[in-house]
């Protein structure tokens, strides 16, 4: 049966992940990155030599795990978003082991964005990729992005993708992890601050405001520093942040939809998979799409759906 290989080697994690299309079913395996107590994250050079080092396990792991038979085509993660100067180098390991792969094998090597990865991860765990043939809105949350984007059907790269805003200062994830880390939380923190945020007694009304539909998010940081510094509960700090970032996607989807119309929406990234966030937008926009939690967090799986949407597109000319 068609089998499809998908790498990506993003900032925070290793990720190996195979579509096994007859099945519509994903395998896949992966690993952060290791980070020094304290710190907020890694130097590219460290993320580098780190994927060299769990690459290699990520791989021996996903064909151990399976009956996988031979694979048709495979892809890479190779940029963060598919925008002009958009790089990073850590992209550079999956992308260097997929092209050797496929010389090797002899078939067919594709590239795509960490961005797109992430958005049809989110697609398939919700079951909504059918919506790949019309346009939708997508949030894509994540240490790196607070983007809201305008996703069209699009030939080459599968889907077109336009910003229809974006943080203009710290993203979803940073903020996340800033505030975990000053409440004495391990990185990444958002797991641990979403645990801390459910035994909050006090939650604060949020009205964020937007430039064009732009975010700001460095006021959280800065307003939970006070409230600690204040006295207030490590448990109130966590809530209004995760509060202040939920009212502020949701302040953003009414942009889009404004600018937009009523488009189906789809949320992917880390970020999103904070249940508490997750229900205070899903009480604003019932029909929302999420990723499962093992979709939402940066993985591999996108990769691989790109590697069998790409071939069978081809396939079809």
């Amino acid at each position: 049966m068609p089998e499809f290989l998908g790498i990506d080697t993003s900032n925070y994690t290793t990720s190996a992940a195979v579509y096994i299309s007859e099945e519509n079913r994903i395998v896949q395996q992966k690993k952060l990155l290791p980070v020094k107590s304290g710190a907020l994250g890694l130097r590219q050079s460290d993320a580098v030599f780190h994927h060299t080092k769990q690459l290699p396990d990520m791989i021996e792991g996903l064909f151990a795990a399976e009956d996988i038979g031979k694979i048709t085509a495979a892809a890479a993660s190779a940029r963060p978003r598919n925008i002009e100067g958009s790089y990073m180098p850590c992209f550079l390991c999956g992308e260097g082991f997929v092209r050797s792969y496929s010389a090797i094998e002899k078939i067919p090597m594709y590239t795509t964005s960490h961005q797109v990865g992430h958005i049809l991860a989110a697609l398939y765990s919700a079951d909504r990729l059918e919506l790949i043939r019309e346009p939708f809105i997508a949030f894509h949350v994540s240490g790196g992005t607070t983007d809201c984007l305008l996703c069209e059907p699009d030939t080459d790269m599968i889907l077109k993708i336009s910003t229809i805003a974006t943080s203009l200062d710290l993203n979803g994830g940073q903020a996340v992890d800033r505030v975990g880390l000053m409440l004495g939380l391990d990185f990444p923190c958002g797991i641990q601050l979403e645990k801390l945020a459910e035994k909050a007694d006090k939650h604060q009304k949020i009205k964020p405001v937007l430039k064009d539909g732009n975010c700001c998010l460095s006021g959280v940081e800065n307003k939970c520093k006070a409230m600690l510094d204040s006295g207030e509960s490590p448990e109130n700090t966590a809530a209004y942040c995760l509060d202040y970032i939920s009212a502020v996607i949701i302040s953003m989807t009414d942009y889009a939809i404004e600018k937009h119309g009523r488009l189906p929406l789809v949320y992917a990234g880390g970020v999103m998979s904070d249940m508490l966030i997750r229900r205070q937008i899903i009480s604003r926009f019932s029909d929302a799409s999420f990723a499962q939690p093992q979709f939402s967090c940066d993985n591999a799986a996108g990769t691989a759906l790109f590697a069998y949407l790409k071939w069978s597109e081809e396939k079809c000319r």
